[in-house]
């Protein structure tokens, strides 16, 4: 229920941070992208045991890998610009329009026609 609002703004503020510090101590730009795997690893680790381990929910309808995109994108535009106003601005702008499409492969499978009941519809609904 909150995955398109919480996740995509709690997640930036943690890349944001790895990214600063990562930036200003070693200027290396991948701190964004190394924080989300660390988040993406902790997720996995909880999604198997919460969700798989106690309530056996399928593990093919969970995927926190959304995130790495975005990251991506973070870091690419402060290794082009070197400015974190412009990253700031660019890069957040693109991590929230990113979030969106990037889940569409993930969900590809579950938009096959099916006949439920007498009723077309599609295996997500």
């Amino acid at each position: 229920r909150m995955w398109p609002t919480v996740v995509p703004i709690l997640g930036v503020t943690f890349a944001a941070a790895t990214q600063a510090f990562f930036w200003t101590n070693f200027r290396l730009p991948f701190g964004a992208t190394f924080a989300v795997l660390g988040l993406l690893i902790g997720e996995w680790i909880n999604r198997y045991v919460n969700l798989w381990g106690w309530t056996y929910f399928p593990i093919s309808l969970m995927f926190p890998s959304a995130l790495i995109v975005p990251a991506l994108w973070l870091d690419v535009i402060l290794l082009l610009s070197s400015s974190y106003v412009i990253t700031a601005i660019v890069g957040s702008l693109g991590w929230g329009l990113l979030f969106y499409p990037n889940n569409w492969p993930a969900i590809a499978a579950f938009h096959q026609a099916t006949e439920q009941h007498g009723q077309l519809m599609t295996l997500a609904d």
